[in-house]
């Protein structure tokens, strides 16, 4: 999880999961032609039908997008469909350098991957669940939630231009500490998020019911 900072407008403070809006370059047919391991047609059927195809395959780019920028954390495959080497030196020290230029604006997240020569993996975020705030909220979202395994050899940063700092955290000790009021502020989208989490009893469990790759 994630703090927010106590700045922003919206959830100032808050501890969420990484993530954001969609953006218009996350559908255009040049980002979504960089894009692996599912097509628009089938996430629009994931999503339920209730957006356009190009339009649904675009929130896994935000979702990979918006990780990356903001835990450093890359969803991403080479041309051929391998894994990266985020063990080599010189590879990680120009993912960091492009995550701090996509994060200022400086980049566009699509030039970045062409630059690299990577691909989305678009197989690997699982759609986990909708949320639409209430009406009665002055400040409203429509949101999904998706879940993704860590990659091997990647760790997520601490902190960075939208993160005051992170955490792991098992959803059960979550949810007690903001019972508890012990310093760990959560929206009731990301406690229903959590909620289902802490159904289930282990890592494979959540794994059979989601197909996490």
């Amino acid at each position: 999880m994630t703090r927010r900072p106590a700045e922003m407008k919206f959830m100032g403070g808050c501890y969420v999961f990484p993530g954001g809006s969609v953006e218009a370059d996350d559908w255009s047919a040049e980002t979504l032609g960089r894009c692996r391991g599912l097509s628009p047609i089938e996430a629009r059927k994931i999503l339920g039908d209730q957006l356009g195809a190009e339009l649904s395959l675009a929130h896994w780019v935000a979702g990979i997008r918006e990780l990356f920028e903001e835990t450093g954390i890359l969803l991403c495959v080479t041309a051929n469909g391998g894994p990266l080497a985020t063990r080599r030196e010189d590879l990680r020290k120009r993912f960091a350098e492009g995550r701090e230029a996509v994060a200022k604006g400086a980049l566009d997240f699509r030039r970045f991957l062409e630059s690299e020569g990577l691909y989305c993996d678009a197989s690997l975020p699982v759609y986990f669940s909708h949320r639409v705030t209430p009406e009665k909220y002055a400040t409203r979202f429509d949101t999904r939630f998706f879940l993704a395994r860590l990659p091997e050899d990647q760790s997520p940063l601490f902190s960075s231009q939208e993160v005051t700092e992170s955490l792991w955290i098992t959803p059960q000790e979550a949810l007690e500490r903001t019972r508890n009021d012990s310093g760990l502020p959560i929206m009731p989208p990301t406690i229903a998020a959590l909620r289902t989490l802490a159904a289930f009893d282990s890592w494979q469990s959540l794994c059979a019911y989601y197909p996490l790759r």
